[in-house]
């Protein structure tokens, strides 16, 4: 059994990224960025690239990478789900470095560890691991189709295409057309890629690769949700020891005590759940069940953190110029990316051989 608990290197590396993510992430500027034509903070993602060269976290120095682990990744993912930070971190520098790690492309990779490219699975964002996932026509050497809800395709620079011959294909963005959709959550925007004739470099078998990359991305997802959580819990107990009523702290009152004892229980729950996926995903060990368990319990807490936080700012919650909402829409669109917590407690139910009744 692993050690779930983070080591020093992994609390330099969160005290890193929360210290750049405040330069860069700062609620006001989220929000007024979801308000723009570019939601995407590139500048933040040069700095997460370039200055710390986290894309290439999961790449072996060998190919240009860093060669960390899924742990490392988890953490940083923890900080940029507190900061509802708009970067293309999970699309390019995991699911899509996880599906070329499958596929062995190492120039690309490269490019991708290196920050040099942008890199976005041309897979809707609600797809899971096994699950069915729409595929491009592949005729004479180009490629034509649709494919939706595309999460961070705007800021791509190469995307990887599945096609009907079961290939992966590396598609040049300049070459397809990008077109955004209203996405829930600004701060992950989705859009429409449409292939019409598109030129596209095999890479290798679209089936292991998809699946490796979605498992992936499944797993440390719930890290992200974690960040999320932690981050409306801490926020909501700082604010409701500061508000007055009845002339003394909104906190003091038990009834609310009840409801932030309930989620701080249930966020140290998912603190668990994220911590053991991300340590099953380095390993190898039970990584399947790992990660359906994470995802299964992470997607109704980050919600209900979000829910409660809502509540309990109260008027001030619902304003535009609060961040909550941003927080809100985050957790109820992971909630369905990956794989919604009803089909990751059925893919858990089949690993362990529990049939349903």
């Amino acid at each position: 059994m692993s050690d779930l608990l983070y080591s020093e290197e992994e609390e330099a590396l969160r005290s890193a990224v929360r210290d750049l993510l405040a330069d860069h992430c700062d609620a006001p500027g989220v929000i007024a960025r979801t308000e723009s034509d570019a939601p995407h903070d590139l500048a933040a993602w040069k700095a997460l690239t370039d200055g710390m060269g986290l894309a290439g976290l999961l790449v072996p120095e060998a190919q240009g990478g860093q060669g960390a682990t899924p742990r490392e990744v988890a953490v940083v993912l923890e900080e940029l789900g507190r900061a509802v930070a708009p970067v293309p971190y999970l699309t390019s520098a995991v699911v899509a470095t996880e599906a070329l790690l499958e596929t062995g492309d190492e120039a690309l990779l490269a490019d991708l560890a290196a920050g040099r490219k942008i890199g976005a699975l041309a897979v809707a964002l609600n797809v899971a691991a096994g699950g069915v996932y729409k595929v491009v026509r592949h005729e004479g050497g180009s490629l034509h189709g649709e494919l939706t809800g595309v999460a961070d395709a705007a800021v791509a620079d190469v995307l990887l295409v599945p096609a009907d011959d079961g290939g992966l294909y590396a598609v040049d963005a300049a070459d397809a057309t990008v077109t955004p959709q209203v996405s829930f959550d600004l701060t992950r925007p989705l859009a429409t890629v449409t292939l019409d004739g598109a030129p596209g470099r095999l890479l290798g078998d679209a089936e292991p690769a998809v699946r490796r990359a979605l498992r992936a991305g499944a797993g440390l997802l719930a890290s992200e949700q974690l960040g999320l959580a932690d981050w409306l819990l801490t926020e909501t107990v700082r604010y409701l020891k500061e508000r007055k009523q009845f002339n003394r702290p909104v906190g003091g009152f038990q009834a609310l005590k009840h409801r932030l004892a309930q989620v701080w229980l249930e966020v140290v729950n998912l603190r668990a759940a994220a911590r053991n996926a991300a340590d099953a995903l380095t390993t190898g060990t039970d990584a399947d069940v790992a990660v359906a368990v994470a995802q299964a319990y992470a997607a109704p807490v980050a919600v209900h953190a979000a829910e409660e936080a809502l509540q309990l700012h109260a008027g001030i919650g619902m304003t535009w110029e609060h961040p909550i909402h941003l927080y809100l829409k985050r957790a109820k669109s992971d909630s369905i990316a990956f794989g919604t917590a009803g089909v990751h407690r059925e893919a858990l139910a089949e690993l362990a051989d529990l049939q349903a009744p």
